[in-house]
């Protein structure tokens, strides 16, 4: 009876185990669920976005109760680390806010207080780089540039 038990102890320890690692890895290899408001908060509504080429999105939020806007740049496939930057500019007051670096899914958040103002911004994700120049002015028409390094 006792060897019964013990073989049947150490099946359910084994597979609870391998549920358990199965569990894990599930979970470990998810990719994240990023978003703009994920990065730049909450209160910020996306109000522009450009493609990186195929390896992500660059998006201009903004949140209207302080008049910040906030940018981030974010992979379609998060993974490995890759070079990445996210940057926003505001011509009339001269204020930049930006960030660089390798990241595996995210670059920002950059934030500039942008009410009223034209915003310039932009981003990259590898040798991928886009700028948008003159965004969010009403009457002036907004220039986009993409370009391999």
């Amino acid at each position: 009876m006792r060897k019964v038990r013990n073989v049947v102890t150490v099946g359910a320890l084994a597979a609870l185990a391998v549920g358990a690692s199965t569990a894990f890895a599930t979970t470990a290899s998810a990719a994240p669920n990023v978003t703009p408001q994920g990065v730049c908060g909450k209160a910020y509504k996306t109000v522009n976005s450009a493609p990186v080429g195929s390896l992500g999105t660059v998006y201009l939020t903004y949140n209207s109760s302080n008049g910040e806007n906030c940018v981030a740049t974010i992979r379609k496939n998060p993974g490995t680390l890759k070079p990445m930057s996210t940057w926003i500019y505001v011509p009339a007051t001269d204020e930049y806010a930006g960030d660089a670096g390798d990241y595996s899914s995210y670059a920002g958040p950059a934030y500039v207080y942008g009410k009223g103002f034209c915003v310039s911004w932009g981003g990259s994700i590898d040798n991928v780089y886009v700028s948008v120049e003159n965004s969010n002015c009403g009457s002036l028409k907004e220039t986009r540039v993409t370009e391999i390094r």
